[in-house]
């Protein structure tokens, strides 16, 4: 078995989830930086450092996936922590179209229903595969942590709420895959709760990444504070949590 702790994340070849593997590696990690193309990711870890390594993980292809536990597996023989940070917003918002005008056609009464799939097969159904295939890994590993990278924006109590300044984008394609993106996360904690690994989703903010076309008011080194804070939760920590770096985020 490797003899340093394994971090995996996920999108790691650029934006918020570089930034976490950046973050890990200072805290004595060996960083997996998962990413569908490889020479990105390769480009990525170097960047990180000596302590990184490319993954190629296309979580939407089982077979990357599958093929990228085996790899975890034969070549480090642990998972300490794996943070689903990998997500995408859309597929076919217009080049220079506002966030509110792509949110006009995604209405629940206008959206394509192929691009809600198209969304929901990275940030949900994805997430839950990865799950699925780095679980074994994570169970033979005390302490292991899962962070799933969720948004604010997925929030239904803070949706319910007329003033709340996202409310008007609220909507079936991303931020309804962050909200089952919670579920999910609920869903895992309460599962592995006996076994001692924490599952919590985190918001990293409006962060400035390619994902909203570099739109964001944060910086990635704001954005991925708190999902670094969670992955490196000690037993007291909690599980089953949203949270920012405010605080408690209501689901």
């Amino acid at each position: 078995m490797h003899d340093k702790p394994v971090a995996l994340i996920t999108g790691a070849n650029q934006g918020i989830g570089l930034q976490i593997a950046k973050d890990l590696s200072r805290h004595g990690f060996t960083v997996l930086v998962g990413s569908r193309n490889l020479e990105r990711g390769e480009a990525a870890a170097m960047d990180v450092g000596p302590e990184a390594h490319a993954l190629q993980l296309d979580v939407t292809d089982l077979g990357s996936i599958a093929a990228a536990a085996a790899h975890v597996r034969a070549d480090f023989g642990r998972l300490d922590v794996l943070v689903q940070n990998a997500a995408i917003s859309n597929t076919n918002k217009l080049p220079g179209q506002s966030v509110e005008d792509y949110a006009k056609t995604t209405r629940p009464s206008n959206v394509s229903l192929d691009e809600m799939r198209a969304v929901w097969e990275t940030n949900v159904f994805g997430v839950l595969a990865v799950y699925q295939a780095m679980l074994p890994l994570l169970r033979e590993t005390p302490n292991a942590r899962i962070v799933n990278v969720s948004s604010g924006v997925g929030s239904l109590t803070t949706n319910s709420d007329p003033a709340f300044p996202y409310r008007a984008i609220f909507g079936p394609v991303y931020p309804a895959s962050k909200t089952a993106l919670n579920a999910l996360t609920l869903a895992m904690a309460i599962e592995l709760e006996p076994e001692g690994i924490k599952v919590n989703a985190v918001s990293p903010g409006f962060t400035k990444t390619n994902l909203n076309g570099y739109a964001g008011t944060e910086t990635v080194e704001q954005g991925a504070r708190e999902a670094v804070r969670v992955a490196l939760l000690g037993p007291d920590g909690p599980t089953g949590a949203f949270t920012n770096s405010a605080g408690v985020i209501p689901w």
